[in-house]
């Protein structure tokens, strides 16, 4: 509730407006219960699951985008190595989120730069808000965040998708490269909010589990193939900070990736980029959802040289999913080397904010 109408009210208004003030805190108190004591530095089941309501779907140009709302609720942004707690404030309404997606592919796009524009009645609300990439147990990557809005009624909301800045490989290679936009309209009551799923879980809060992906048939999870439905060859896995990774070798780089942007670096100095794609699937375990916003690199040794040292370039491919890869030379029985060099900067909701904040390096031996 905003201090100055309160001071605009009149006594008899401002006892009613505390009173429902004081119900809307006991009630958003019951749906933020204390979190699991002694949580894991990985990946566990929350406090409790909360559904989420579609207010619509519309284009953005080439995107397809979902606009869906839930309860305000806390979560958690990284910056650098550590995470700071958002919380429920007072004001907020619900928590407003998008899922954006090739529509041809379904693939999900992670994307960082989703803006929200709401208004009402011809008055905006909210101008240009950038929403957090996020990832949940239950929508795997969005973007979304905690808003205010002025009560019931009927909203617009113009949601902007940028150019991806993901590097876009096989059928996406060339689009995503202009902005979008879509727009719904949002009915809210705040007893329809309510009417939202919610349950507690004391009996499986903090285990080393995950909650169930939801199931819409009207848009997709954000997902990652199982190992054996990558293209190429999978020539290794491997877990490290709860985060599973999973290699993929194919013997030349998919369309869109230049052999420019990623330079191989021998022991000779050749740069010339020749060589197989190295593709490395970093997802989160129990769901497999891809873990996108990290700083990854590689290095792969065989027969005394080093057939390459460098970065893993963020890259979005229909078949490959959200992935890190590399033009690089590897062969069978070569030793690799992969390197977290930057924690996933991307925010979490309950049960993925002790995870993935800490890593070891992965070594393993090229198999064919």
């Amino acid at each position: 509730m905003h201090r100055r109408r309160f001071l605009a009210a009149g006594a008899a208004a401002a006892a009613v407006g505390l009173a429902g003030c004081r119900s809307l805190f006991q009630t958003r108190s019951a749906r933020s219960p204390p979190l699991v004591e002694d949580r894991p530095d990985a990946v566990y089941v929350p406090s409790h699951a909360e559904g989420m309501e579609m207010a619509g779907m519309g284009s953005a140009g080439d995107f397809q985008v979902a606009l869906t709302y839930s309860y305000p609720h806390r979560f958690w942004l990284v910056s650098g190595d550590s995470t700071e707690k958002v919380e429920i404030e007072g004001s907020d309404s619900l928590h407003l989120m998008t899922t954006v997606w090739d529509p041809e592919t379904m693939t999900v796009l992670p994307h960082g730069s989703v803006t929200a524009t709401i208004t009402r009645d011809g008055e905006r609300l909210t101008s240009g808000k950038s929403l957090w990439p996020m990832l949940s147990q239950n929508m795997g990557v969005h973007a979304g965040d905690n808003l205010e809005l002025d009560g019931d009624g009927t909203y617009e909301v113009e949601v902007t998708v940028p150019p991806l800045p993901t590097r876009r490989a096989g059928a996406l290679s060339d689009r995503f490269g202009e902005l979008g936009t879509a727009s719904f309209t949002l009915e809210f009551s705040q007893s329809a909010l309510e009417e939202i799923s919610y349950e507690r879980l004391p009996d499986r809060q903090g285990e080393r589990d995950a909650l169930d992906p939801m199931s819409m048939d009207t848009m997709p999870v954000s997902s990652t193939p199982e190992p054996g439905d990558l293209p190429g060859t999978v020539v290794g896995e491997g877990s490290s900070g709860d985060a599973r990774f999973v290699v993929s070798r194919l013997a030349s780089p998919p369309e869109g990736v230049s052999t420019e942007e990623d330079t191989t670096e021998t022991a000779g100095g050749d740069e010339s980029g020749d060589g197989s794609y190295l593709a490395v699937s970093m997802r989160t375990p129990y769901n497999g959802y891809p873990i996108p916003q990290a700083s990854l690199s590689a290095t792969v040794e065989g027969d005394g040289t080093t057939r390459y040292d460098g970065s893993l370039t963020p890259t979005v491919h229909p078949d490959l999913g959200y992935h890190y890869g590399a033009v690089a030379a590897v062969e069978s029985g070569d030793d690799l080397t992969i390197t977290v060099d930057g924690v996933p900067q991307i925010a979490r909701h309950e049960g993925y904010e002790t995870a993935f904040m800490s890593f070891d390096e992965l070594s393993m031996t090229v198999e064919e």
